[in-house]
């Protein structure tokens, strides 16, 4: 099934609030239903799913091949964003004044002759 498609099947539930953004408040079982569905045309696709729950936060997400998925923290669910940066560097030493470019002079110890 391609994109328009599933987003007319999706329209039967659910508004389109922008291209691929679904809103809606159906039931928990139509919720599962549409879900299922969504992930099974989903196929290599990615979806996201936010629903209402009783629990501390009042929510819960479900993702499909999505790089980004919940996490249960201590019963808080956290959204783990895998980095995909290097190692940082060190800062550079290169400033926008002159005084920022000159080596650094270190002060000699009160007890080493000169």
């Amino acid at each position: 099934m391609d994109m328009p498609a599933v987003c007319g099947f999706l329209t039967r539930w659910l508004f389109e609030i922008s291209p691929g953004v679904f809103i809606g408040g159906p039931s928990a079982r139509v919720g599962a239903a549409v879900w299922e569905e969504v992930r099974r045309y989903a196929g290599m696709g990615r979806a996201l799913r936010a629903y209402n729950t009783d629990n501390e936060q009042g929510f819960t997400v479900e993702t499909h091949d999505h790089k980004w998925r919940p996490i249960d923290h201590e019963g808080v669910t956290l959204i783990h964003c895998p980095s995909d940066r290097v190692a940082p560097r060190p800062p550079s030493r290169q400033g926008w004044s002159k005084a920022s470019k000159r080596p650094v002079r270190r002060p000699r110890p009160w007890n080493v002759a000169p």
